[in-house]
């Protein structure tokens, strides 16, 4: 008996929209890592990209816990003298909540080419309309 090992060019992929109004941020991070990676499936292996496609909607309305919305800041730094730059959870709100869903994501894959690879299969989106209705997303 052999163990499978699934090729990535055999791999069927799906498209899945979650929408993010009203939930908070690491339960929707977590349930789109888990479908780009692949998890879900029973052919998931760990060094293929077995995932499917995320796209999430109203991230302007995600909710924090407690305190984050006023003392979670999200930093920059852009290697030059003076290049630091910070950023309030509210402010990145206002300016681009895209990035928030975004920047949590990122955090859960690998850091490494698989994992950028996995990444440039998330579409995230402000408000409730997407441009992905041709693929049919089915929802979460």
């Amino acid at each position: 008996m052999s163990t499978y090992s699934a090729k990535a060019e055999e791999v069927e992929r799906a498209w899945w929209v979650i929408d993010a109004k009203d939930q908070h941020l690491g339960h929707v991070a977590v349930k789109a890592a888990k479908l780009l990676r692949g998890k879900h499936k029973p052919i998931f292996t760990p060094h293929v990209d077995t995932g499917d496609f995320v796209v999430v909607i109203n991230a302007g309305e995600v909710e924090v816990g407690g305190k984050k919305e006023i003392a979670k800041s999200y930093m920059s730094f852009s290697g030059y003298v003076g290049g630091h730059k910070s950023e309030s959870f509210r402010d990145r709100r206002k300016r681009r909540p895209e990035l928030l869903i975004e920047h949590a994501v990122r955090g859960m894959l690998p850091h490494n080419k698989l994992g950028r690879s996995v990444y440039r299969k998330l579409k995230v989106y402000r408000g409730s309309d997407h441009p992905h209705v041709a693929q049919n997303p089915k929802p979460i």
